[in-house]
C-alpha cells in the first residue's frame, strides 16, 4: 500500500518553528524540536513532504548546513 504524500504551504513552516538566534539553544535543535513537535502534536502529518532545504533556509533564515543538521 502506498503512503500518501501531503503538500503544504510554505508559509505554514514560518509558524511551525521559532528560530531565535539569541537563543542560548543551536539554531538546528530549535528546527529539529519545533518539527518533531508539530508531527506530535498534529500540526504536521507524517508523510508530508518538505519544502526544499533551500527553500526552508529561506524561510528560517538560516543557512543550509543548519537545516541539514536539523535533518541529521
Amino acid at each position: 500500500m502506498a503512503h500518501s504524500v501531503h503538500t503544504v504551504p510554505n508559509t505554514l513552516y514560518l509558524s511551525l518553528v521559532t528560530v531565535d538566534a539569541t537563543s542560548k539553544g543551536p539554531l538546528y535543535r530549535q528546527i529539529y524540536g519545533g518539527l518533531r513537535d508539530a508531527i506530535i502534536s498534529g500540526q504536521l502529518a507524517p508523510g508530508t513532504k518538505l519544502p526544499s532545504t533551500r527553500d526552508l533556509a529561506d524561510i528560517w533564515s538560516v543557512s543550509r548546513n543548519t537545516l541539514r543538521n536539523a535533518f541529521d
